[in-house]
């Protein structure tokens, strides 16, 4: 399988590591870690640990804004009464209390975590196997392509492990008279419906997570790209670890807002399709119509900048600390700079 597609410095400023990296071949049995780092780029323990950052940055980046999501959520089931991301505040703690604005942080937290895990683990494994099927000048060519089918494919299998939970989720954040816990509300929503009942709101989970983890990945591997060209004053090497990380959190509430947007009609879809037992996707279309489809976007562009930031973040922090090998943004081979070079002489 060929190495990853990038090239040059390794994130400590020494290059010896990773400066053959998109040439070398990684094999089944990989070779012992350069020195300064804790596993071989493309091992197995790499891609544990890849999938371990992913437990704690979509977990923790989830069961934050909460409160945030629950508003979200109720805006797109009843806009006539929580009409802002400010009045569904209001609204809530009046008729329910401080406390209700943490409903659903149990299924919230297990869910999130369990497709991080997915997310960023199976991305890491996805990209790999696709690069590994082109040459290093197409690495480099169809650099976004792979960024695209590897989140889409790692995205396919973590919502899997998601649905369930994201179903419980919403209906204990907006289904009123439902219970408060995720321990008493799954066991309940399988008495009524049976156990597909939890996994109704695949399909259009899948709509609207697949997109928008295609956005997510391809978008982010781009801006930062396009940061370290453009708008960084040196190259990634020469930039200490606190001005990389700056690179990573700005990189990731750009792609953040452009991931809210493509996939926020199918979030809506899933709110209703999770609020409404027994209802299909033609007749809550037919209720909301199109702009219904829109409703809560501005609380949703907020909470996903917010959160796709952290979580490249909290992503990024990990394979510090864990020493994983962070190739820097690709370059150009240098087999295709001369035959460029040549075309244009």
């Amino acid at each position: 399988m060929v190495a990853p597609r990038h090239t040059g410095a390794s994130f400590d400023g020494s290059n010896s590591s990773l400066k053959t990296a998109g040439t070398r071949k990684l094999t089944a049995a990989a070779a012992p870690p350069s020195a300064g780092y804790s596993c071989e780029y493309g091992s197995m323990k790499y891609f544990a640990l890849c999938g371990f950052g992913g437990v704690l940055s979509c977990g923790l980046t989830h069961t934050l804004v909460v409160p945030l999501d629950l508003v979200k959520c109720r805006i797109q089931v009843d806009a006539q009464k929580y009409k802002s991301i400010f009045t569904g505040l209001k609204v809530t703690v009046a008729e329910e209390g401080v406390r209700a604005l943490a409903r659903g942080w149990a299924p919230t937290l297990i869910g999130y975590s369990i497709q991080g895990l997915g997310k960023f683990g199976f991305y890491e494994v996805f990209k790999n196997f696709y690069n590994g099927l082109l040459t290093e000048e197409q690495q480099y060519l169809y650099r976004t392509y792979v960024y695209l089918a590897g989140s889409a494919s790692a995205e396919f299998f973590a919502d899997i492990g998601l649905a369930p939970f994201e179903a419980t989720k919403v209906r204990i954040q907006t289904k009123p008279g439902f219970v408060g816990t995720m321990r008493e509300g799954m066991p309940l929503i399988v008495k009524d419906g049976g156990y597909g009942e939890l996994f109704k709101g695949l399909p259009p989970l899948w709509a609207r997570q697949i997109p928008y983890t295609m956005m997510k990945f391809a978008c982010f591997e781009r801006t930062v790209e396009a940061l370290y060209m453009y708008v960084v004053p040196k190259p990634r090497d020469q930039c200490s670890k606190g001005e990389q990380l700056t690179v990573t959190f700005a990189a990731g509430y750009i792609a953040g807002v452009f991931c809210a947007i493509v996939s926020h009609p199918a979030d809506t879809m899933v709110s209703k399709l999770n609020q409404q037992k027994g209802s299909g996707i033609g007749a809550i279309y037919k209720q909301i119509g199109f702009m219904g489809l829109w409703k809560g976007l501005g609380a949703r562009i907020i909470m996903i900048g917010t959160l796709t930031a952290l979580q490249w973040f909290i992503y990024d922090t990990v394979k510090v600390v864990l020493r994983l090998p962070r190739p820097p943004p690709p370059q150009m081979p240098e087999s295709l700079k001369k035959r460029l070079e040549a075309k244009q002489a």
